[in-house]
C-alpha cells in the first residue's frame, strides 16, 4: 500500500547530501585524492549514499503506511484509527502508479555500485518487489475480491475484533467511527466485484454457498435481531466493559455502537449478500484459472509471484509427483515400524477413522488440544540455543479461531506480533471439528505455525536492526512458507518426533505440500475438476476427506499460492545440503539458520546468493 499524501518529488536532507556526494564522485576520485584519502573518500561516499537510500526507503514506507490506517492498527499504532482503508479501484491504480514512479525515482537517484552490501540487497529487493507488484496489478481484475477464504465480509470484523484495542473513550469512539465506515468500504469492494463479473471473472458456484452464510453470521443477533449479541457488538461491549470508562459513558458508547451497526454495518451486509445471491445464479462449476480471460498467462504470473521463480506449471507438477513418490517410501518404512499389515492407502484409512487419533469433538477436547499444542511450543522454546544464534524478543501464544469465522478460516495460521510489543505472535488453530485436527499432526503443525517456524522467521525479521521496514515487515511466500515447512523437519534432528505416529504426521504434512504442487497445477493448468483433485489427494495423502475438500477449495480461489511451500522448502534443503557438503566438519547449523534469517524475507535466487557468499567466506 503506497501513499500520495507526500510529495514524492521532494528531497530530504539525506538526498541533498547524496547529490553532493555524486557531484564529487563525478570528478573522478583517483584524480582528487592520494591513496589513503582515496580509500577514505570512497568509504565515506558509500556510507553517505547508503544512508541516503535507506532514508529514501523510510520515506517511502511512511508514504505507504499513511495510505493504510488499518495497517497502522495492525502494527499496534493508534493513529488514524477512526478510518478504514480506501479499497476502491482508483486507490489500487494510484498505488500502482506510485510504485512505478518510485521505482524510476530510485533508479535515477541511486547508483547500486556505490552502496554497501546491505543496501545493495535492499535496492535489489525493492526493485524486485516493485516489478512484482506491477505485474500483479496487471491481473488485479482476475483476483476474486471476495472468496470463502478471504474478503472483507469476514476479514473486516476479524480485524476490529483482533486488532482494534479499546483502552479509553477515544479508542471506543474510533471503533464506532469504523463501524460507521462499513457501508462506504463495502460499496467500494462491491463496485470492484461488479466490474470483475462484467469482464467474465466470476467465482466458482461453490464459493457463494460459503460466502452467503459467512456474511449472515456477522449480522445475526443483536442489534440486527433477537438473541445473543452479534460478534461485533459482543466484542465492543466486552472491550468497553474491561476499561476504566464510567458506567454512564459505557452505556452511551454501546448505544452509539448499536446505532452504527444498525445504520451502516447492517445495510453494508444486506447489499453484499444481495450481490452474492445474484452472482451465484450465473456462476458455473468451472474452477481453474484457465477459465478466466488470458487465464494461462495469469496463472503463470501467479506462480512466479508466489514461488519467486520462473518455473512452469509443468515443471512444478513433475516435481510434485516425484516428491509424493519419495515421501510415500518413507511412510512405508514407518508402517513397517508400527507393524501395520496392509497397503499405504489402508494405513491412511486407519489414521482417518480410528478415534484414538483425535480428541473428542467437545469443548474439553478443544481445550486439551490447545493445552498440548502450547506444551509443544513451550518445550521448543527451551531448545532454541542448539539451533539458533538469534532469537525473537516477542513472545507467542496459541489460540483457538473464534467461532464466528470457523467456517471460512484456515485450519491453522499465524498472526505476527505488534511492533511495540503490545501483542504477541499468535498461532491460531481452527477447532470447529476437532476430527479435522488429528493428534498425529499436532506436533508438526505447532512447529510450522509457531516455533521454530513462522514465529522465529517473522518475529526475528521484524526485529532486525538497520534494515528498511519494507524488508523487516515484507515477505515472499516461498521464503516464508518454505522456512515454515523446513522447520517441521528440524525438530527431528533433536529427537522430538519420538512417537512414530507423530513422525508419520511430519511426513503427512510434507506430502500434503508436495501433493499441492500436483493438485494446484492440475486444477489451474491441466483443467482438473474438483473431484479429480479430491481423488488424487485421497489416493495419495492421509488427510481426512473434509480437510482435503477444504484445501482444494482454497487452491481454486487462490491460484499458485499453495505451490510456494514445497518449492521454498526444497530450495532451503538444497542450500543446506550444499553447505554441509562444502564445509564438512566446519558446517554449523546455527550459522546456517542465521544466514537464512538474518536478512529478512528474500526471493529464492537471492537466498541462494546469500548462502553461497557465506560458504565462500567460511572457505577463504
Amino acid at each position: 500500500m503506497l501513499s500520495l499524501k507526500r510529495d514524492i518529488f521532494s528531497r530530504s536532507a539525506a538526498s541533498v547530501l547524496l547529490l553532493s556526494a555524486l557531484a564529487v564522485s563525478s570528478l573522478g576520485l583517483s584524480g582528487c585524492f592520494g591513496p589513503s584519502q582515496n580509500t577514505a573518500s570512497k568509504a565515506d561516499l558509500i556510507a553517505s549514499e547508503s544512508k541516503a537510500l535507506n532514508d529514501w526507503f523510510e520515506a517511502r514506507y511512511e508514504d505507504e503506511l499513511a495510505r493504510s490506517p488499518m495497517t497502522q492498527t495492525y502494527l499496534g499504532q493508534k493513529t488514524a484509527q477512526t478510518k478504514l482503508d480506501d479499497v476502491s479501484q482508483i486507490a489500487l491504480d494510484e498505488e500502482a502508479a506510485l510504485t512505478e514512479q518510485w521505482l524510476k525515482d530510485m533508479r535515477a537517484r541511486f547508483d547500486i555500485d556505490r552502496l554497501d552490501a546491505r543496501s545493495k540487497l535492499s535496492y535489489r529487493l525493492y526493485e524486485f518487489g516493485a516489478k512484482d507488484a506491477l505485474a500483479s496489478h496487471e491481473f488485479a481484475g482476475h483476483q476474486y475480491v471476495f472468496n470463502h477464504m478471504s474478503g472483507a465480509h469476514s476479514d473486516l470484523p476479524s480485524f476490529l475484533i483482533n486488532f482494534h484495542a479499546i483502552d479509553d473513550i477515544k479508542d471506543a469512539d474510533s471503533y464506532v467511527e469504523r463501524l460507521m465506515a462499513f457501508e462506504t468500504y463495502f460499496a467500494q469492494l462491491i463496485a470492484r466485484t461488479e466490474a470483475q463479473v462484467a469482464n467474465g471473472v466470476v467465482a466458482p458456484k461453490f464459493v457463494y454457498d460459503k460466502l452467503i452464510p459467512a456474511s449472515k453470521n456477522i449480522v445475526t443477533g443483536a442489534p440486527f435481531g433477537t438473541g445473543i449479541d452479534s460478534p461485533l457488538l459482543a466484542d465492543f461491549k466486552s472491550k468497553v466493559e474491561k476499561t476504566d470508562i464510567g458506567p454512564v459513558d459505557q452505556q452511551q458508547l454501546i448505544k452509539r455502537a448499536e446505532a452504527a451497526l444498525t445504520n451502516s454495518v447492517g445495510p453494508a451486509y444486506i447489499a453484499l449478500i444481495e450481490m452474492f445471491e445474484r452472482h451465484a445464479a450465473i456462476a458455473t462449476e468451472d474452477d481453474g484459472a484457465w477459465k478466466l480471460p488470458d487465464g494461462e498467462t495469469y496463472y503463470q504470473e501467479r506462480l512466479k509471484h508466489y514461488t519467486t521463480t520462473d518455473m512452469s506449471a509443468d515443471e512444478i507438477h513433475d516435481i510434485g509427483l516425484a516428491e509424493v513418490a519419495r515421501i510415500q517410501d518413507e511412510m512405508r518404512a514407518i508402517m513397517r515400524q508400527v507393524q501395520f499389515d496392509g497397503t499405504l492407502k489402508d494405513f491412511y484409512n486407519y489414521l482417518r477413522t480410528d478415534p484414538k487419533f483425535v480428541y473428542p469433538n467437545t469443548d474439553a477436547g478443544r481445550a486439551d488440544y490447545i493445552k498440548e499444542a502450547t506444551e509443544v511450543i513451550e518445550d521448543m522454546k527451551g531448545r532454541l540455543d542448539s539451533l539458533f544464534i538469534r532469537k525473537p524478543k516477542a513472545d507467542m501464544i496459541v489460540k483457538r479461531v473464534e467461532p464466528f469465522r470457523e467456517d471460512t478460516a484456515f485450519g491453522a495460521f499465524y498472526e505476527q506480533p505488534a511492533l511495540d510489543g503490545s501483542r504477541p505472535g499468535t498461532y491460531y488453530i481452527n477447532l470447529k471439528d476437532v476430527a479435522e485436527q488429528p493428534k498425529y499432526l499436532l506436533q508438526a503443525l505447532a512447529y510450522h505455525e509457531g516455533i521454530p517456524g513462522h514465529h522465529m522467521q517473522i518475529a526475528i525479521g521484524m526485529e532486525l536492526d538497520g534494515l528498511p521496514k519494507f524488508r523487516t515487515l515484507g515477505g515472499h511466500t516461498a521464503y516464508i512458507e518454505g522456512w515454515a515447512l523446513y522447520s517441521e523437519a528440524v525438530p527431528k534432528e533433536l529427537g522430538l518426533y519420538s512417537d512414530p505416529y507423530s513422525d508419520f504426521g511430519r511426513l503427512s504434512m510434507e506430502i500434503f505440500r508436495a501433493a499441492r504442487l500436483v493438485v494446484d497445477t492440475g486444477i489451474h493448468s491441466k483443467k482438473w475438476t474438483r473431484e479429480e483433485a479430491v481423488k488424487y489427494y485421497l489416493d495419495n495423502i492421509p488427510n481426512p476427506e473434509g480437510d482435503v475438500r477444504a484445501e482444494i477449495d482454497r487452491y481454486i480461489v487462490w491460484p499458485g499460492q499453495a505451490t510456494a511451500y514445497k518449492i521454498g522448502m526444497l530450495k532451503i534443503m538444497e542450500l543446506r545440503a550444499q553447505a554441509e557438503d562444502s564445509l564438512g566438519n566446519n558446517f554449523d547449523v546455527r550459522e546456517f539458520h542465521d544466514v537464512i534469517l538474518a536478512n529478512g524475507s528474500v526471493p529464492l535466487s537471492m537466498l541462494e546468493e546469500l548462502v553461497e557468499t557465506w560458504i565462500d567466506s567460511k572457505l577463504n
